[in-house]
C-alpha cells in the first residue's frame, strides 16, 4: 500500500502516527538481530519503516531485502532509500524492477550523502544528479506504482543561507510527483515550524515528517550534529553539559527533549513523527510511551499473528500454530505455495500446497550462546534454563528468539512448574473465552469483537515421562494430543486429520475467523525443525564434550508433544492439572 494513503488517511482522522528508520548492518548477525528488533518495535505500531541504502548502492540489496521481508514477515510497510550519488542508470533500474517484484511500493528518493573523504558534491558523476532527477524517472516510467518521498532540510541543505533556495528545490520535487516530506534531523522546534510554514506559502503540500533522533550519547550527539550541521538550542547544551558522562542520564535526557519537542509540534499542527532509531530500540519505545501514542489492538495485531503484505498472500488468515515464534521460517517454507488459506485451513496434502522446505539456525553467535546459556552437562542443566526462560531470567532459547509472551503471563507460574519437572515447553497459550477484542493481553481482530482460545502446550519430553504422560492422557476425554519423536513414531488420539481451530473470533458484520489452528500434516513438517534445533544448539559445542553429547541424546531420543484443552470454557490453569507428579522436580527452582 502506498505510504500516502495511510497518511492522508491519518490526517483526516487526526489522528497522530509515527515511523521509524534502520540502516542495514554490516554483518549477517546484525542483520539477523535487527530483524529481531523491527520485529518488537512493529508492537509499537508504526504506520511504516524505512531502510536506507550505503552511497553508490553498496547496500541496494540488503535494504531492498531488509524492506521486503518487513512487509512480507512483519506485515509492516517499508519505504526502500533510493540514492543518487555514485550510482548509474543500470542500478537504479534493477533495484526499482526489483522492489516492484516484491511488493515495495515505496520509495525516498535522495541526492545521498557524499562517499568518505569527498567535500563538495560533484554533479558530474553518476547519471543521476539530484533527487529530482530520480523523481522523473520514477514517474516516468512507472507512473502512480510508488509513492516517492523525499528529503527537507529545515536548516538547509549545506547551511542556513540556503534555507530559501533548498525549498525552491522542494518545490521542484514535489512538481516532479514527490507525494511526502521527510526531513533531516533538527533539535530547533521554533526554526522547524517557521521553515514549514515557508514551505505552505511557497506552495508546498505535501505531508511534512519531522524526523525525530533521541539523543543516545554525548559524544555520539556531538559528532552528529557537527556532521549534519545541526542548530541545537543552548539550552540543551547547557543541560548536558553537567551529565555528559553518564551515558544512561543522556539518554534519559533525551528522551525528554523528544517529548518536548513532538508535543510542541503537535501544538502546531503536526500529526506524524519520523523517528531515526540508528537500530536502537529503547529511546522511541519510551518517547512513544511518556507521549500516550499507543496504538489500537485491532492496529497492531489484525489476527493473532502478523499478516503479511506481499500480494500473493493477500486473504491469507489461517496459520499453524507450531510457528508461532518463527515467522520468518514459516514464511520461507512456504514460500513456493501457489494458495494460502483463507477462512478455513483446508488439506494441507492438496497439491496446492507446496512442499516445506526447511533450514534451522540458533540465532547467536557461539560466545553469546555460551555467554546466555552456559554448558549444560546434565538434563538438570537444561531444565534450569527453560524454567529461567519462564520466569524472565532469559531473553531467548533456540526454539524463541524473544521473551515469553505478554498472553503468557497467566500461566506463567505453572509454565515454570512443569519445565522444572522435565516437560520442556516450546509454545503455549492459556484459554480465553469471550474476551473483547480490544484486550491486551488477549485481543486481537477489529474492533467490538470476542476472541475465544483453547489452552495450548507444546513441549519435548523424555520416553519415560512419555509414556506416564500418555496414561493420563486416555482418561481425558476433552484433551486431544500429538506426540512424535525424531525417528517420525507418531502417537496420537485424533481420530481424523482435519484441523482444529485453537483461535478463533467473533466480530459485527463478519464471518467467524479461526486464524490459528493444530494440524497434523504441518505438526509432521514442523518436527524436524523442532529436533534441529537441539543439533544446532550442539553445534556451539566442541564436537564430543559434554554439552554436545546431552543435546545430541535429547534430540534423539526424547517425544515433541502438543496438548489441545478443547474445553475453553475451564480455567487457563486447568490443563496443567495432567502433569501434578509427573517427572522429577527441578527442586532448587522452588
Amino acid at each position: 500500500m502506498k505510504l500516502i494513503d495511510k497518511i492522508n488517511k491519518a490526517e483526516e482522522e487526526d489522528r497522530c502516527y509515527w515511523s521509524f528508520e534502520y540502516f542495514p548492518p554490516k554483518t549477517q548477525q546484525g542483520v539477523m538481530n535487527l530483524y529481531d528488533r523491527i520485529e518488537r518495535m512493529c508492537n509499537l505500531g508504526p504506520l511504516f519503516i524505512d531502510v536506507t541504502w550505503r552511497w553508490g548502492g553498496k547496500s541496494s540489496d540488503l535494504t531492498l531485502e531488509l524492506c521486503s521481508n518487513s512487509q512480507t514477515v512483519y506485515g509492516v510497510e517499508a519505504n526502500m532509500h533510493m540514492t543518487c550519488t555514485n550510482t548509474n542508470f543500470n542500478l537504479i533500474r534493477t533495484a526499482l524492477e526489483k522492489a516492484k517484484d516484491q511488493g515495495v511500493q515505496n520509495i525516498l528518493a535522495l541526492r545521498g550523502d557524499l562517499p568518505s573523504g569527498t567535500v563538495d558534491f560533484d554533479p558530474s558523476v553518476g547519471e543521476f544528479k539530484y533527487a529530482t532527477d530520480l523523481v522523473k524517472y520514477i514517474r516516468s516510467t512507472y507512473g502512480d506504482y510508488f509513492c516517492v518521498s523525499v528529503a527537507g532540510y529545515p536548516e538547509g541543505c549545506q547551511s542556513p543561507e540556503d534555507i530559501d533556495r533548498d525549498i525552491e528545490y522542494l518545490k521542484d520535487k514535489q512538481d516532479a510527483g514527490a507525494d511526502i516530506v521527510i526531513t533531516q534531523l533538527f533539535y530547533d522546534v521554533d526554526n522547524f515550524l517557521a521553515w514549514v510554514k515557508k514551505c505552505r506559502d511557497a506552495g508546498i503540500t505535501m505531508p511534512i515528517l519531522p524526523g525525530i533522533m533521541p539523543i543516545q550519547n554525548y559524544g555520539g550527539f556531538k559528532r552528529m550534529t557537527d556532521l549534519c550541521r545541526i542548530k541545537v538550542p543552548q539550552e540543551i547544551w547547557d543541560r548536558l553539559e553537567p551529565i555528559k558522562d553518564d551515558d544512561q542520564a543522556v539518554k534519559d535526557y533525551g528522551i525528554e527533549v523528544a517529548v518536548d519537542m513532538i508535543r510542541k509540534m503537535r501544538a502546531g499542527g503536526l500529526l506524524g513523527f519520523h523517528f531515526y532509531t540508528i537500530n536502537l530500540e529503547r529511546s522511541t519505545s519510551r518517547v512513544l510511551e511518556k507521549l500516550g501514542f499507543v496504538p489500537a489492538v485491532s492496529e497492531v495485531r489484525p489476527l493473532p499473528w502478523s499478516p503479511s503484505l506481499s500480494e500473493k498472500r493477500a486473504g491469507e488468515n489461517v496459520r499453524p500454530i507450531f510457528w508461532r515464534n518463527h515467522a520468518r521460517s514459516y514464511i520461507k517454507r512456504t514460500e513456493l505455495w501457489d494458495e494460502f488459506p483463507n477462512g478455513r485451513w483446508g488439506d494441507a496434502r492438496s497439491p496446492a500446497y507446496g512442499d516445506l522446505m526447511h533450514g534451522v539456525e540458533v540465532r547467536l553467535t557461539a560466545d553469546q550462546a555460551l555467554k546466555k546459556w552456559g554448558k549444560p552437562e546434565t538434563v538438570s542443566d537444561i531444565k534450569d534454563l527453560f524454567v529461567q526462560y519462564c520466569q524472565g531470567g532469559l531473553d531467548a532459547l533456540p526454539w524463541s528468539d524473544t521473551p515469553l509472551q505478554l498472553e503468557s503471563a497467566p500461566i506463567q507460574a505453572r509454565l515454570a512448574q512443569i519445565n522444572g519437572r522435565g516437560f520442556l515447553t516450546i509454545n503455549s497459550q492459556p484459554s480465553c473465552n469471550g474476551e473483547p477484542s480490544s484486550d491486551k493481553m488477549h485481543g486481537w481482530g477489529p474492533p467490538n469483537g470476542f476472541v475465544y482460545k483453547k489452552a495450548y502446550l507444546e513441549f519435548f519430553v523424555a520416553p519415560g515421562d512419555m509414556h506416564a504422560l500418555l496414561g493420563r492422557l486416555g482418561a481425558e476425554p476433552t484433551l486431544t494430543y500429538y506426540a512424535v519423536n525424531k525417528r517420525g513414531k507418531l502417537l496420537t488420539n485424533c481420530p481424523e486429520d482435519s484441523p482444529n481451530a485453537v483461535t478463533w473470533g467473533v466480530f459485527p458484520g463478519k464471518e467467524i475467523l479461526q486464524p490459528t489452528i493444530v494440524e497434523r500434516v504441518s505438526f509432521l513438517a514442523w518436527k524436524d525443525e523442532a529436533f534441529d534445533f537441539w543439533n544446532a544448539w550442539a553445534k556451539v559445542y566442541e564436537p564430543g564434550s559434554a554439552s554436545s553429547s546431552l543435546l545430541t541424546a535429547i534430540c534423539d531420543d526424547w517425544y515433541l508433544v502438543n496438548i489441545v484443552e478443547n474445553n475453553f470454557q475451564k480455567n487457563a490453569e486447568s490443563i496443567f492439572e495432567l502433569f501434578e507428579g509427573l517427572g522429577e522436580q527441578q527442586h532448587q527452582q522452588q
